[in-house]
């Protein structure tokens, strides 16, 4: 097990490697230039240039990734064109809205998503595991940045229940930083619990038919015992698809965040790229990176934790 863990490890950083080289080499060769946007309409070809000395942009690109990687060594991610604050000072600031956007959704889809799936699984064919069948489908379909148009048009404007948009952070009290992420988690978690009712749906009916719990009903155990027993067997693949939706929490949380005005990391990256900060860039699709390889090394390090057939 110790020998499977250490090589996941060590498989982890030629990836996060790859993925360094590949996004920067992506903005060096992207459309549009940061000197232009700084030097405005009005900007001479001269002025531009010299813009562009100042800011490194006129480096080869040997040059550039060297500077960048030696950086990226020491825990610089760069500093930003515009606001010349570092980058890691900025992701910094941003960060809590986006923890507790994708946290309050991922436990919200698990609370919801497995009860529905179990109870699907358990009363197959009747009439509620039809619903929650069609629940799930209407999950995938509706895109995220129209649910949440649409449930701030009910519930803040509406009704005026909820506010609009926004973050209001923990440290000002549990209510204003709740009521601000209600809208926010219900439009988000719908894929993810359409994904993961639908997992939990198909994996425990494939252990309810296993020969194992006919036994076991055929010798009088109570069906929540049954339950209980098959749902702890379905566990491994329920476990890797909740850890795939937190890897694909960061696509929606950029459009989440920018739908309800919501100060986080995807706000900061939508701002950045409409500006050409590309060290903004380059830090957040970093840090998104190496969030998603390494929620993918816990799944598997938790497959030769709880499989005791991994002994390698």
């Amino acid at each position: 097990m110790i020998t499977f863990i250490l090589r996941r490890l060590v498989a982890a950083v030629p990836v996060l490697a790859v993925v360094t080289i590949l996004v920067f080499s992506l903005l060096y060769f992207a459309p549009g230039d940061p000197a232009t946007i700084i030097g405005g309409d009005l900007a001479t070809p001269e002025e531009i240039a010299r813009i562009r000395s100042v800011l490194g942009l006129d480096q080869p690109f040997h040059v550039r990734l060297a500077i960048f990687l030696g950086q990226l060594l020491t825990g610089d991610l760069g500093t930003s064109i515009f606001s010349n604050l570092p980058v890691t000072h900025l992701i910094a600031q941003r960060i809590e809205p986006t923890l507790a956007l994708a946290t309050v959704t991922i436990l919200f889809s698990i609370a919801v998503a497995i009860p529905l799936g179990t109870l699907s699984a358990w009363k197959a064919e009747a009439l509620i595991d039809r619903l929650v069948m069609v629940v799930s489908v209407l999950g995938f379909s509706i895109p995220v940045f129209v649910l949440g148009y649409g449930l701030i048009w009910l519930f803040a404007i509406k009704l005026q229940w909820l506010p609009v948009q926004g973050y209001t952070p923990l440290s000002q009290g549990v209510g204003p930083w709740l009521a601000n992420l209600v809208l926010p988690t219900l439009s988000l978690s719908t894929v993810y619990i359409a994904l993961i009712a639908r997992i939990t749906r198909a994996s425990l009916l494939e252990v309810l038919a296993q020969d194992y719990v006919r036994t076991a009903k055929a010798k009088g155990l109570g069906d929540r015992k049954v339950l209980g027993h098959a749902l702890g067997n379905a566990a491994v693949p329920i476990a890797t698809i909740v850890g795939i939706g937190i890897a694909l929490l960061i696509g929606g949380v950029v459009v989440t965040e920018t739908v309800f005005a919501i100060p986080g990391l995807g706000r900061l990256l939508v701002d950045a790229i409409l500006r050409r900060d590309y060290p903004i860039i380059q830090g957040v699709i970093l840090l998104f990176a190496a969030v998603y390889v390494l929620i993918n090394l816990m799944i598997d390090i938790s497959y030769a934790v709880f499989d005791p057939r991994i002994r390698y």
